[in-house]
């Protein structure tokens, strides 16, 4: 985890919104020590806080977390499997179709 990259994003979205230091670690219930600490990188954070805090500056976990979640086959397939868990078989299947004419299509374009 790249916390001086995910602090400044923080810092970032905080003065998009023209937020203090305090008044953000007011609102999210931390004292502004830390939140100070969480912008330089020099702390980790809980999960609570992460929501907290990416629900006051109106922004989603995955776009604070992009710098530290890699986009690997395998965390592809398990998005795959996370999007198509619940799904009745014949939903699942359609879900194929659509991708293997999207893929043709892509292979057609390209060439």
């Amino acid at each position: 985890m790249d916390y001086k990259r995910l602090g400044k994003r923080i810092r970032e979205e905080r003065k998009r919104l023209n937020l203090t230091q305090a008044e953000l670690a007011e609102a999210i219930d931390i004292s502004d020590t830390y939140m100070g600490a969480i912008e330089r990188g020099e702390r980790s954070l809980t999960l609570d806080t992460l929501v907290r805090l990416v629900n006051r500056l109106g922004v989603t976990i995955d776009y604070m977390l992009a710098d530290s979640v890699s986009d690997n086959d395998s965390n592809i397939l398990e998005q795959f499997k996370q999007i198509t868990d619940g799904q009745p078989l014949e939903r699942k299947q359609l879900a194929i179709n659509v991708l293997r004419t999207l893929f043709s299509y892509f292979e057609n374009v390209g060439r």
